[in-house]
């Protein structure tokens, strides 16, 4: 038997092993993926030799399926409502199979001005389809489990993260009711720390003092405790006010969650650190320092690409940054929806599920009627 229990959370220490070792900043990194699709679209029109390069370094593969479908490129230009699947993975080798630890969709309406970003749990407790192509004869499980299943390469070998992200992005669609999706791409954090170094490091408003569970002032990672859970030896710190936060800081800061450390609203504060974050890395993206220095911008561009694995169904991730050229972070509304545990009769985490009301939500996204919705839905516009 399971139960829900919504807004249930584990105490620090108390906390479910599912949640150790995950990286919590995922989210964040993944909303940059698409702040750097439309600063490419802004940056690249008429410059031919940079377009080349940033879509050179890019990986390519085939997320959807669509070349064993027998499917042919689309000629026509990009026209919305768009929906794009947005994946971010923490690889630790190339023999262990991959999670999805963030999973992310951009709906953009069909005028392409404005988008609307949601994530979905990692946690989600979903039926995931039987995937031949891997040998999985389909389970109920939690939804970054789907990434992995369908990596699995019969009769061994490296797994395969495309064919994970064909059954994670069938496993999606099943969940929101989204028919197809236009494009998707596998965004790799061990690129991140480049991409906020190549631009200069980032300046913030820092709400109030944060210090760091993980890091040491020199950006070393703190000593275990050999007593027990936790981390031991001196903090980095992160005071209130406008500070510049390099690469390694920036990960550091966005990841903090607990109390102790100066986040005393736990995920909910670190969620808003997380787009405060972004939203001062957008307008740095945006800023004639890095857009009118070709230098500068080729720097950060090619460590995007580097981080990135695209596929745009025949498009290429070139035509999408022009295609969504006109959208500013200031017109990214970023959703949130409500959920809570899933706990069995003995009191173990099972997974987690969304509240009801997200199913009317997944309907007026079908129906393009997001605006109106969310105007009689407030609480689900995060506004950070």
């Amino acid at each position: 038997m399971l139960v829900g229990k919504a807004g249930r959370r584990g105490k620090r220490g108390g906390r479910p092993s599912i949640w150790r070792g995950v990286p919590v900043w995922a989210r964040f990194c993944t909303i940059f993926g698409v702040v750097l699709m439309m600063l490419s679209g802004t940056s690249l029109v008429g410059a031919e030799a940079l377009m080349a390069r940033y879509e050179g370094a890019i990986g390519k593969a085939d997320l959807f399926g669509d070349q064993a479908a027998g499917a042919s490129e689309r000629k026509s230009d990009i026209k919305g409502p768009l929906n794009i699947l947005l994946v971010g993975i923490d690889p630790r080798n190339d023999r262990t199979a991959p999670l999805a630890d963030a999973i992310m969709v951009l709906h953009v309406p069909k005028e392409l001005d404005r988008a609307y970003l949601f994530s979905l749990p990692r946690d989600l407790y979903v039926e995931i389809p039987a995937y031949p192509k891997a040998g999985f004869n389909g389970s109920t499980s939690k939804l970054n489990d789907a990434m992995s299943f369908g990596s699995r390469v019969p009769g061994g070998g490296k797994p395969d993260a495309a064919r994970g992200f064909e059954l994670l992005a069938t496993t999606v669609q099943n969940v929101t009711g989204i028919k197809r999706f236009d494009a998707g791409a596998i965004i790799n954090f061990s690129g991140f720390q480049k991409i906020v170094d190549a631009m200069g490091g980032v300046t913030m408003n820092i709400e109030r003092e944060v210090r760091s569970e993980h890091r040491e002032p020199n950006g070393k990672h703190r000593k275990g405790n050999p007593n027990g859970e936790g981390y031991i030896g001196p903090q980095a710190v992160y005071p209130k006010g406008k500070q510049h936060l390099s690469g390694w800081q920036a990960l550091d800061y966005v990841r903090q969650r607990y109390p102790e450390n100066g986040v005393p609203d736990g995920d909910y504060g670190r969620q808003r650190h997380q787009q405060q974050f972004v939203k001062a890395m957008a307008g740095q993206a945006f800023s004639a320092d890095v857009v009118t220095n070709p230098v500068k911008l080729d720097r950060v561009l090619r460590a995007a690409g580097e981080s990135l694995i695209f596929s745009g169904r025949g498009h290429s991730v070139v035509d999408f940054a022009l295609a969504l050229k006109d959208i500013r972070p200031g017109n990214i509304q970023m959703i949130k929806l409500p959920g809570g545990g899933i706990f069995n009769n003995r009191g173990g985490y099972v997974g987690e599920r969304f509240e009801p009301e997200v199913d009317d939500f997944f309907v007026a996204l079908e129906r393009e009627l997001l605006d109106p919705f969310l105007l009689e839905h407030p609480k689900l516009v995060n506004k950070g």
